[in-house]
């Protein structure tokens, strides 16, 4: 299944081109990565970027951005109409496709770390993310700004970071890393320079101060465009619309005069919010997204031959023939990966269905980092057993040299035993990496659903088969090696594998 990402880092920079220039370029040189819409505001001294992809890729981008900013970046020089603690202001993660708010809290929380260790930056986590509940609203890690937290981190624990020593970077400040859903950023500019209308209107709409559920919202001056803001973040446009907020926006703006000139959407709003928007401005009568072009043609692609479970024989036949048919690869040490790969799946199934359980709500954080590790530790399996195969093809290749002259000889031998060499260290990544498998899922044991036991425990035998299955390919490899050294040193990782599976027992519950 594919997995897909949002990031939608904010940094502290809407004026200067060139550096935002550089943090694109940072973040896109990670292969994998695709920006998908780039923000630029000069009176917020702000700019928004939307990075899409698989979860490593989007994380890795995530942190070579902060970095840069780090490097380019002095709040101590920074103005602007938007509050902001850091040079990276927020860099939260929102589940696209194939995976969840749990497996974004995860990645968060990694990512925060990280930032930490590689930056010396302190990180705040919030919404999903956060692990104080007072720390949810991200206007509460926000208050008083780079220039109060600095001040009042260093004397009050109250305000010290979750990652990182008390105390802000100099230049940088600190971050805050989240988890959310999809969030549409949506400011309302007013016919008045006056921004205390703005303020009092966004006080009447927010949530927090008894407005609309779902809705954020803070006054801002444009001092270039002589206007005032009503600076807006909708947390589920489903629940509360746009227009809803437009139109309390506009009938509050009225009474004190002042009339809206226009509004922006900063960065990507979904189909399905614009949607509704035309439904209620046009009155259309009994309309239906299936109406929508675009919807009508993702249903019926949707529509085609797929991998539901009827059609699971169909889907494992091509590579059951693969390694039927009578050719030397693929071959054992590719069905070792493929059984570690299987084994890392069931572990990812039985702990995703388990975190969802009321039963196991006190293991949701282990549960999601486990599922995570394993999902990781299945993506290498999964590459592994191409790795393997390419590795026994160029045994044959090494095999297959002239071997006319003495040089030829020696060329040729030497090529064979580098070649068997990586074939047999192929197949001990693999087994490294079924142990861990094997590991982690017997640590799982005490905090999944009981139901799913027996999921947990195939997985665990696949594993210890993957294992053994790997190993056996390391030792036929190692027969035709003559340097001793290195055959005595791959004897001993395999002897320290085989007492990992040996010690691996089940942590058993009290």
């Amino acid at each position: 299944m594919r997995r897909l990402v949002e990031c939608v880092p904010n940094f502290s920079e809407g004026r200067d081109a060139n550096k935002v220039d550089a943090l694109v370029a940072a973040m896109c040189a990670v292969p994998g990565v695709v920006l998908l819409d780039r923000e630029m505001d000069a009176d917020h001294n702000r700019c928004v970027l939307t990075l899409a992809g698989e979860p490593e890729a989007v994380a890795e981008a995530a942190l070579r951005g902060v970095g840069k900013a780090v490097e380019l970046i002095d709040l101590r020089q920074h103005s602007g109409a938007h509050p902001r603690i850091g040079a990276a202001d927020v860099v939260p993660f929102v589940p696209i496709e194939g995976l969840t708010l749990d497996d974004c809290v995860v990645l968060a929380r990694r990512v925060g770390r990280e930032i930490w260790e590689r930056y010396r930056v302190p990180v705040y986590f919030y919404e999903a993310a956060a692990t104080r509940p007072e720390r949810v609203p991200l206007e509460n890690i926000r208050r008083g700004q780079f220039e109060g937290l600095r001040e009042e981190v260093e004397r009050n624990p109250e305000r010290a970071p979750d990652v990182g020593e008390a105390r802000l970077h100099p230049t940088a400040g600190a971050v805050a890393v989240g988890a959310r859903k999809f969030l549409i950023a949506y400011n309302i500019n007013l016919a008045t320079p006056e921004v205390e209308i703005a303020k009092k209107i966004a006080r009447t709409i927010r949530f927090s101060s008894g407005g609309l559920r779902y809705v954020k919202a803070m006054g801002v001056e444009l001092r270039a465009r002589g206007l005032a803001q009503v600076s807006i973040n909708l947390t589920d446009f489903e629940q509360t619309p746009l227009h809803v907020v437009f139109e309390m926006v506009k009938r509050e703006a009225a009474r004190y005069g002042v009339h809206v000139v226009g509004s922006e959407i900063v960065g990507l709003v979904p189909r399905r919010a614009i949607e509704m928007t035309a439904d209620y401005y046009l009155q259309l009568e009994n309309f239906s997204p299936a109406q929508v072009l675009e919807n009508r043609l993702a249903t019926a692609l949707a529509g085609l031959p797929g991998p539901t479970p009827g059609r699971l024989a169909a889907m494992a036949a091509p590579l059951l023939e693969a390694v039927a048919a009578p050719t030397a690869t693929p071959g054992g040490g590719s069905v070792a990966a493929l059984a570690g790969a299987l084994s890392a799946a069931l572990g990812q199934m039985v702990a995703a269905l388990s975190r969802k359980r009321k039963s196991q709500a006190q293991h949701v954080e282990p549960l999601s980092e486990a599922l995570d590790r394993l999902r990781r530790h299945g993506e290498v399996l999964v590459a592994a057993m191409d790795r393997d195969a390419e590795a026994f093809q160029a045994v044959l290749a090494a095999v297959q040299k002239p071997k006319e002259t003495p040089e030829q000889i020696q060329q040729r031998e030497q090529a064979i035993q580098q070649a068997t060499r990586h074939a047999a260290e192929a197949p001990l990544a693999t087994a490294e990496q079924a142990a861990a498998i094997f590991e982690q899922l017997g640590q799982l044991e005490p905090l999944i659903a009981p139901s799913m036991l027996s999921d947990l425990r195939v997985g665990r035998l696949l594993a210890a088969a993957a294992v053994e299955a790997a190993l056996a390919n390391v030792e036929i490899n190692l027969e035709s090696l003559t340097d001793r050294e290195i055959v005595s040193a791959l004897r001993e990782q395999i002897e320290a594998i085989r007492k990992r599976i040996a010690h691996a027992e089940p942590v058993v519950q009290d």
